[in-house]
């Protein structure tokens, strides 16, 4: 049993049920809200470890409820949204969603995203060392081993996979990385990305084209997994 509290603030009560029947059959302990205050409320009085909100609700924007649930909840929440255009997207994960699924959606890439979201919700404090499959990275040495062989990267490309790694799962958008990377005053630079992004494929993946780690979220980011 999985026992992780799950939170659905969707005004369609079709879709609140369809997911609390997929969500307890796996172990999931979950409630519900119709509309964006609702789901606030609940929030703030028994936070739950997850939130799948829906962008288009009666009272108040997605948007608007996102934010809010920012300024004090620091676990994962996943957007669950009939809108599917990339400035919603990017909106949504510049407010602050761990992630974005577009309606109708799978159920298996739902509990998926939400393992993924979870164990990120555990790992919350910053790891010295990870482990990806063939890549190895000690963070504090500021050493990268790909099939134990070391990798030469610059101070920028160590610095920009180190965020895409701390990461895992999550997209991340232009803006986001190039912020956190080079400053406020860069974030509509995005030729800066593809240059770096080209370069860590080139170092880190077994066929630059056809990437398995960092993978390319149309219009919107970049994905590490």
């Amino acid at each position: 049993m999985n026992k992780a509290e799950i939170l659905i603030i969707d005004d369609e009560p079709q879709i609140r049920k369809l997911l609390q029947i997929n969500l307890e059959s796996n172990g999931y302990k979950v409630w519900q809200a119709e509309n964006g205050l609702e789901g606030i409320t609940m929030a703030a009085n028994h936070p739950p470890e997850l939130i799948l909100l829906d962008i288009g609700l009666p009272d108040k924007s997605g948007h608007e409820v996102l934010k809010e649930l920012r300024m004090w909840y620091g676990k994962a929440i996943i957007i669950l949204s009939v809108l599917d255009n990339e400035d919603d997207v990017v909106q949504a994960l510049d407010n602050g969603a761990t992630d974005y699924l577009t309606k109708p959606f799978r159920t298996a890439e739902l509990l998926a995203r939400i393992r993924a979201s979870i164990r990120r919700n555990e790992t919350t404090e910053l790891r010295s060392k990870d482990e990806f499959d063939d890549l190895s990275i000690d963070y504090a040495a500021r050493v990268i081993l790909k099939n134990n062989e070391p990798v030469k990267l610059t101070a920028t490309e160590f610095n920009l996979l180190a965020l895409f790694t701390r990461n895992e799962g999550r997209v991340l958008t232009h803006r986001y990385l190039l912020k956190e990377i080079w400053g406020v005053g860069y974030q509509m630079e995005t030729q800066y990305l593809r240059v770096f992004v080209s370069a860590l494929r080139k170092k880190i993946e077994d066929n630059a084209n056809r990437p398995k780690h960092l993978i390319t979220e149309s219009g919107v980011g970049y994905r590490f997994v």
